[in-house]
């Protein structure tokens, strides 16, 4: 099983290939036959996420999806990096009482 902080990363990790993958997105609007690149989660054994990005199947832009993508990108890093803080600021608290 992995640590909270190892689980936390890869939540982080996976937002951040979101929010590349929309940025991505988002700067090729006006390109001619461009397929959207989506994030796919895969759950990880012993808990976490892993990303994937795959190509989209059909062509042309979906800018409100991308914006709501880039939202919920943020939002996910946030909380992750707040139970990261918390993981590290409880695993220090622990060391504190035993030495």
């Amino acid at each position: 099983m992995s640590s909270i902080s190892s689980i936390a990363l890869s939540g982080m990790n996976t937002a951040q290939t979101r929010l590349d993958a929309s940025a991505h997105n988002v700067a090729n609007l006006s390109t001619d036959g461009f397929r959207r690149q989506e994030v796919v989660q895969t759950e990880q054994s012993g808990g976490g996420v892993s990303p994937a990005i795959r190509r989209s199947a059909s062509t042309g832009p979906a800018l409100e999806q991308d914006v709501v993508e880039q939202l919920q990108a943020k939002n996910s890093f946030l909380a992750n990096l707040a139970v990261f803080k918390t993981s590290n600021k409880m695993a220090g608290v622990l060391l504190d009482q035993k030495a």
